[in-house]
């Protein structure tokens, strides 16, 4: 009988992992269009930000009701976690649609997810232990993809820099609003973590639009509804589900998927060359992230970022 009660738990563990999985996998690719619609939008980069989670905010709030997730008490010391993961969202959203209309999409997309390196370190950090054979090839490949991919960018990044810059400072902040949701995952279920966090980022972001000048209010309101409902409600909101399900070392790779994606819509939309070098990256990243899931199927699941344990 307890075999039985093990076996349909573990049953249930690898179908949550699988949706998990799915789930980052189409939430990377939503959120792989959102340099495409800040470019779009005539708005400021900055305001786009700031629309982007204004509008998302009450669709948030009405699907946390929908799916019964409550807002519960938040202790203090979570508020303030919670605070800083908004402020830090919203200068990640602030520095990167800069920077987005100053480098190609692939590099805004690339250098905008450092975390994609980043998390997996803070993940072996907090689990006291590093990386296993097949892991350590998955970041191998991970990372010769990512160089195959910005390999010709390198020619030109004079002419980036200002838009890489930016985008590197984004991608660092992403990982502190990365950190901060995925402690907010300790208290809070998906839904309710990611409004309580759209909703902090809100305010900063418009003071920081404010500062930076340029219009606030669109003329064409349809790109930065789909930014926000493509990329904070589904994108963000299919990610923050993720996050409860899988190891920091594959929710970090999997934001190598947006790279790609945004290189592809460059190469269609914009004539920004898509080559055999950066479909060999693609294809690398594609299979370091089959192999980290192969390395972690029917493991304890890994300890999570920032928790006491």
């Amino acid at each position: 009988m307890t075999a039985s009660v093990d076996g349909d738990a573990t049953r249930q563990k690898r179908v949550m992992v699988a949706r998990a999985y799915a789930a980052m996998v189409v939430g990377n690719i939503c959120l792989a269009f959102g340099p495409w619609l800040v470019r779009l939008a005539e708005v400021s980069p900055v305001a786009s930000g700031f629309w982007r989670l204004a509008l998302a905010a009450p669709v948030l709030f009405v699907l946390t009701r929908l799916a019964r997730q409550p807002i519960p008490r938040i202790p203090l010391r979570m508020l303030g976690i919670l605070a800083t993961g908004g402020v830090c969202f919203a200068a990640d959203l602030a520095a990167w649609h800069s920077g987005i209309l100053h480098t190609k999409l692939a590099n805004a997309t690339l250098f905008g997810n450092i975390a994609a390196f980043l998390l997996p370190v803070c993940g072996f950090v907090a689990a006291r232990r590093g990386p296993g054979k097949l892991q350590t090839l998955a970041l191998v490949l991970a990372a010769a993809g990512t160089v195959l991919l910005l390999g010709r960018s390198y020619e030109v990044s004079a002419r980036y820099l200002r838009g890489d810059l930016l985008c590197i400072v984004a991608g660092i902040l992403y990982t502190a609003y990365f950190l901060s949701i995925t402690r907010a995952r300790d208290t809070l279920q998906p839904m309710p973590a990611l409004f309580v966090l759209t909703v902090a980022g809100t305010g900063p972001l418009l003071l920081f639009a404010l500062a930076a000048g340029g219009p606030i209010l669109p003329h064409s309101w349809w790109p930065v509804i789909l930014l926000a409902i493509g990329s904070q409600v589904v994108g963000q909101g299919l990610l923050v589900y993720a996050l409860g399900n899988l190891s920091p070392l594959v929710m970090g790779l999997g934001l190598l998927i947006q790279p790609f994606v945004a290189a592809a819509i460059g190469s269609l939309r914009y004539g920004e060359p898509l080559g055999l070098v950066d479909v060999a990256g693609g294809l690398a990243i594609c299979v370091a992230l089959v192999l980290v899931r192969a390395s972690e199927t029917g493991q304890k699941p890994t300890v999570k970022l920032g928790s006491d344990a």
